[in-house]
């Protein structure tokens, strides 16, 4: 039975913080911010990245005696909120089209959008769709952006399911292995979640930086 302390304390959970997540609602919880992050557009905020590595982290038992979870069930929950969320926001775009990005306020999200068909554009619907994985907000817009731009079913699906197993076993697994192969490692888990932020921003980085200096080669040329 759910006791007043117990709701209030998950009442209170900070969302944008991966360990208190965790500690709030567990393995279910993982399974939810996936489908969250990667199926509807109001979850481009939720921290994917550092939640997955967290959680493989927590399950050594070494990083917060506190929080325990079991990698098995683990993995399930990852994958299948990762690759349920894809379809969902897939299936949304399709139905929808551009209109739930149109009325977005969120520049953000816009400028996500904005990435997500340039790498659609760029690198072709395959590696866009397995790169953009790996990429805060893009990962959220392009499953809706490839729907509304009319990307095969086929070939978004299986792609998905590529980039998805990829992003959020292999995160789950890099973090259970660190917490398994260091002692004490729960001493660093603070760098370690703000490294692996860092990380996953640096394509974002990359393609903002890109996309400024072909513009301005244009207005040289221009």
């Amino acid at each position: 039975m759910t006791t007043p302390l117990h709701l209030a304390s998950q009442l209170a959970v900070n969302v944008l913080d991966a360990r208190s997540l965790l500690a709030a609602f567990g393995v279910l919880g993982v399974g939810v911010v996936m489908f969250a992050e990667t199926g509807l557009l109001v979850g481009f905020f939720l921290p994917g990245d550092s939640l997955l590595f967290t959680a493989g982290l927590l399950c050594t038992g070494s990083a917060d005696q506190a929080v325990h979870l079991s990698l098995g069930p683990l993995l399930v929950a990852a994958a299948f909120g990762a690759l349920a969320g894809a379809q969902c926001g897939y299936v949304l775009g399709r139905k929808a089209g551009g209109a739930l990005l149109a009325r977005s306020r969120s520049t953000r999200l816009q400028e996500g959008a904005q990435r997500a068909e340039e790498l659609l554009e760029r690198y072709g619907h395959a590696k866009a769709i397995v790169l953009a994985r790996f990429v805060p907000v893009v990962r959220t817009v392009l499953n809706p952006m490839a729907g509304a731009l009319g990307v095969p079913v086929r070939t978004f699906t299986v792609w998905q399911v590529i980039g998805g197993l990829v992003w959020s076993l292999g995160l789950t697994l890099a973090g259970y292995a660190l917490g398994s192969s260091i002692p004490n490692v729960d001493s660093y888990l603070l760098p370690l979640v703000a490294l692996i932020v860092v990380v996953s921003l640096i394509p974002l980085f990359s393609e903002v930086l890109r996309s400024r200096r072909t513009a301005r080669a244009r207005e040289e040329r221009g």
